[in-house]
């Protein structure tokens, strides 16, 4: 648009707006040139011209404006345009006229002249469902741009939202065709009452994406077929423990569902293996398979969907029990982006399902999890290295068959490695755990629960290991406090001090603290004293788990206070050694150790802070860590390949200063038995011990904290200890006065792994 018509048009708009500025035919001609010429009379000609046509545009913007529209200033300068004699009247044609009309759009707001595009755009970024529909309530554009983000999950949380859901789809007036927005449903939330008559009305939808019914123990075939028939786009199936599900379903999907990625069908005894087959040759573009429980799947159902799914980036085959060698190298062999291979409990699995792999690197396998496959050996994990170099996740429990060659072969996989489980390989040394901490420095997460053959040697290079997160050390019995203390000191570093611009100060060192430890299983390290662990909560304030089960230092009513209850089914022994501390009961002891007087008297001294480096650094050198070549400010990549541990971590973020002073003192003792000073109902109120010592006279000689020695003998040896330096190898024959505190061991449970929760890597 051309400068001369942008003037054209704002003078319009004043004109149209101000009735006292329309230019009447006179006045036109007053002010043009002398009639008597007769260019002046063509002038005026024109000049006549264009006032109509300027009353006819005034009147077109009264009937499209708002009378509320304030009206413009005196504008005599663009006014004049239209008055003198110029040339570029000339130019002023009716074409030109019309562009210069005032419509509609140029009295819409700005919000209203975005293109829907970027109204859905923006809408799309609402996080709350009620916000959507009040932007549903605004105008209709705006309802019919905010409706497919309304409708596209719709929230079936509660009955009562399942109900409304099918009544608005079933009614016949609709102001929206509301079926044809929705793309997820998950009725999982009411696995308990859903039924095959409930999802009847869902069936009407035709553009469902994704369907997750899980648990949904009631549905059948029946509900389940016409809600697959309708939805051809369907890509993820979830139908997880519905054990009422038959192949029939199963033929269903193969027909209707031929762009299918994901599929769940966990605990679904009643599938044959022969639907399978069916859906493998159907459903080509398969991604993820869990297959979990399928006891009655055979290889052929598996070496079809390797010989015609080769886009499997996941399959899980956890307890099948039925699946051989043949289907492991298939999966692997032809499935070139295959990242996560689970083999759990698949007895029949030997060396020969990877010694038969060809000679060649499957770069893209990230997880393994071979737990139980107890017929594997060294030769097995050798080969598995050598083809699959960038493995992150490695899962070896329970196989009890593997040496120390077996951890020196996966110590080649280097930084790559990020994970490791190797609970109960029972033969594994302290040499060959060494070697791997050398090679493998960016391990987040190792459990070497059971591995009886350990001592403090291999965990405290464990310790040095910068990114370490979780450990598990379950029923390492040979493990001492040197070991926790190395632990809690292993993230403190001596660094070169710097002064105000930056330049490195010669010979000045200063410490800092970034202890990375999140997760701690020591159940059943019968060796342990309260200094270890004293230590290790004052130094490592991101702790969120610390599991010590028959642990005799902590078997203490005042201690449990601030424990988990156990599980339900455990048995009165468990109950009785039971002591896991998890998310808000970890800080609370922590505070509570750090306002008890009687254990301020140990002597223990707070760990080691900025300024005070060279009173804990070694003379003439700095302390060494295992840094993993990475920079300290470098941000650990959460990415798909790291194995989902949320099931082992408790969401608890807050952090508990460690060397900060409680915000007040709790008050000195009553004469009487006092009270929990955090009011744990649940438990019995525990009796301090400057009471018991005033008491201990008139107290049963058989009085006893769960386990030990009798509570006389405790509280002087106690009392009277003095802070030093647990050596890294104590004599048996002169233990340590903290260790002759807590001498009686406590027997691990007969029956169960780990610290008695059928678990044994302690996850509970």
């Amino acid at each position: 648009m051309t400068l001369a018509t942008m003037r054209q048009r704002a003078s319009l708009d004043i004109i149209a707006d101000r009735g006292a500025a329309i230019i009447s035919h006179d006045q036109a001609i007053a002010v043009a040139e002398p009639a008597s010429s007769e260019h002046g009379r063509q002038q005026a000609s024109a000049q006549s011209d264009l006032v109509d046509l300027a009353v006819d545009a005034q009147d077109d913007a009264r009937s499209t404006s708002s009378s509320s529209s304030p009206a413009p200033g005196d504008n005599n300068e663009e006014s004049d345009f239209f008055l003198g004699a110029n040339d570029s009247q000339s130019s002023l044609g009716v074409p030109n006229l019309q562009d210069m009309q005032v419509t509609d759009e140029d009295c819409l707001p700005p919000i209203n002249q975005l293109p829907n595009e970027i109204l859905i755009a923006i809408f799309s970024k609402l996080s709350s469902l009620h916000d959507v529909f009040n932007v549903m309530m605004t105008c209709r554009r705006w309802a019919r741009n905010a409706v497919d983000i309304l409708w596209h999950r719709p929230s079936c949380t509660t009955w009562g939202k399942h109900e409304q859901i099918c009544h608005t789809l079933s009614r016949e007036s609709q102001a929206f065709p509301y079926k044809d927005f929705i793309k997820r449903l998950n009725l999982a939330c009411l696995h308990d009452s859903v039924n095959d008559g409930s999802i009847v009305p869902l069936a009407s939808c035709t553009r469902v994406e994704r369907l997750t019914l899980t648990n949904c123990a009631k549905i059948t075939d029946t509900g389940l077929i016409p809600l697959i028939a309708n939805n051809s786009h369907l890509l993820a199936l979830d139908v997880s423990n519905d054990n009422q599900i038959t192949e029939a379903s199963i033929y269903a999907i193969a027909q209707h569902c031929k762009r299918l990625q994901g599929l769940n069908i966990s605990g679904c005894h009643k599938v044959s293996p022969e639907s399978m087959i069916t859906l493998a040759e159907n459903c080509r573009f398969l991604k993820r398979l869990k297959l979990n429980d399928c006891q009655q799947l055979t290889n052929e159902a598996v070496l079809a969907f390797a010989e015609h799914c080769p886009n499997i980036l996941e399959i899980d085959l956890h307890q099948c029990k039925l699946i051989g060698n043949e289907p492991v190298t298939a999966l692997i062999e032809k499935g070139q982006a295959l990242r996560e291979l689970r083999l759990v409990n698949c007895d029949l699995i030997d060396d020969n399902a990877f010694l038969s792999l060809p000679d060649k690197t499957f770069e893209n396998l990230r997880i393994l999890d071979l737990t139980s496959c107890d017929k594997l050996t060294d030769r097995a994990v050798q080969k598995i290295i050598q083809v699959a170099p960038r493995l992150r996740n490695l899962v070896f429990a329970k196989c009890r068959q593997l040496t120390d060659d077996a951890l020196y072969a996966i110590a080649g996989l280097g930084k790559n490695l990020h994970f490791l489980h190797l609970g109960h390989c029972h033969q594994i040394t302290d040499e060959a755990v060494k070697k791997l901490v050398a090679e493998c420095n960016r391990i987040r997460y190792i459990d070497l629960g059971c591995c009886t053959h350990l001592t403090d040697d291999s965990v405290m290079k464990l310790a040095t290991l910068p990114k370490l997160k979780r450990i598990g050390l379950v029923k390492c019995a040979q493990i001492t406090d040197a070991s926790i203390i190395a632990l809690a000191n292993a993230n403190r570093r001596a660094r070169l001090r710097k002064d105000t611009h930056g330049n490195v100060i010669p010979n000045e060192y200063v410490s800092t603290t970034h202890s990375s430890l999140e997760r701690v299983h020591l159940s059943y390290c019968t060796n342990l004293t309260l200094k270890g662990i004293l230590r290790l909560l004052k130094c490592c304030p991101r702790l969120t788990h610390l599991s010590l089960t028959g642990v005799a230092a902590f078997l203490r009513e005042d201690l449990e206070a601030f424990s988990r209850e156990p599980p339900p089914g455990f048995t009165q022994h468990q109950r009785d050694v039971f002591c896991v501390f998890s998310g808000q009961g970890v800080l609370n002891l922590r505070q509570y150790l750090n306002q008890e007087k009687t254990f301020a008297e140990l002597g223990l001294s707070e760990p080691r802070g900025v300024n005070n480096a060279d009173r804990d650094t070694p003379t003439g050198g700095i302390v060494q860590v295992n840094n993993g070549d990475a920079d300290e400010t470098e941000v650990d990549a959460v990415d798909e390949d790291d194995m989902d541990d949320a099931d082992m971590a408790e969401a608890d973020n807050t952090a508990q200063p460690v060397n900060t002073p409680a915000p007040q003192q709790p008050p000195p003792p009553p004469p009487v038995q006092p009270v929990n000073p955090f009011n744990y109902v649940q438990h019995p109120p525990y009796v301090p011990q400057a009471v018991l010592l005033q008491h201990v006279q008139t107290q049963i000689q058989a009085t006893q904290y769960l386990h030990g020695a009798p509570v006389a003998a405790h509280l002087p040896a106690l009392l009277a200890q003095e802070a030093q330096v647990v050596a890294p190898s104590p004599s048996p024959s002169a233990p340590s006065p903290t260790q002759a505190l807590d001498a009686t061991p406590v027997s691990p449970p007969g029956p169960t792994d780990g610290d008695g929760h059928g678990n044994p890597h302690d996850l509970a």
